[in-house]
């Protein structure tokens, strides 16, 4: 997609699901209760300009701690199970594309560029951007509609905030544009193309940040 062309977009709504509102996988930053605010300005934003929605939903089995068949964790979030949606995705892997239609989907709808928003930043969130930019899509991800957990393990600590932060520079650096949702519906209004930046200039930025 060349820098001049409108970007044919979908909203992809990555496992908004009741475990992350406080329930086994409790989203700590930004806080669930403001970001999932977002998650639905941008859902709600992307109906009224003729953006594509598409709802994925994280699945596990019903002994799993987290996101159990059958159990109320496991279920879409209310605030977004009631809203309209143009695609309802399954999956049992982090990456959205892993094992479903979503890319057969997308293709079909000449979709080009896809706006991640949903849970977790690092892992699911992560995945999908990856792997969608390993498969040709253009990718933007709102900072503020999605957010992490701490996680301590034989590798160490990061806290929720850490893990946030530094994933979101790492994908600014070659993977989606990284914008708040107040940008992102900014743009589908008046067709202004978020900032993207390369690994080159990122580390460019970093050395002449710590030079100075």
């Amino acid at each position: 997609m060349s820098a001049n062309t409108t970007p044919r977009r979908a909203l992809i709504v990555i496992d908004v699901q009741n475990d992350y509102d406080g329930g086994n996988l409790a989203i700590q930053h930004p806080p669930f209760r403001d970001s999932v605010v977002n998650v639905a300005r941008a859902m709600d934003a992307a109906a009224a300009e003729g953006v594509k929605v598409v709802v994925v939903k994280q699945m596990a089995p019903e002994t799993s701690p987290i996101f159990a068949k059958g159990s109320h964790g496991g279920e879409l979030h209310p605030e977004i199970a009631r809203r309209e949606r143009d695609h309802y995705v399954e999956k049992s892997l982090p990456s959205a594309f892993a094992g479903t239609d979503l890319e057969e989907w997308l293709r079909a709808n000449a979709i080009d560029t896809i706006t991640v928003i949903g849970y977790m930043t690092h892992n699911c969130d992560l995945s999908t951007i990856i792997h969608a930019a390993h498969v040709g899509f253009a990718v933007e991800f709102l900072s503020d509609a999605t957010g992490s957990l701490p996680y301590a393990n034989s590798a160490g600590y990061a806290s929720a905030e850490e893990i946030h932060r530094v994933v979101t520079v790492i994908l600014q650096s070659r993977f989606a544009a990284v914008l708040d949702t107040a940008e992102w519906i900014d743009g589908l209004k008046t067709g202004a193309l978020p900032k993207r930046d390369t690994i080159y200039a990122s580390n460019q930025q970093a050395l002449a940040r710590n030079a100075a």
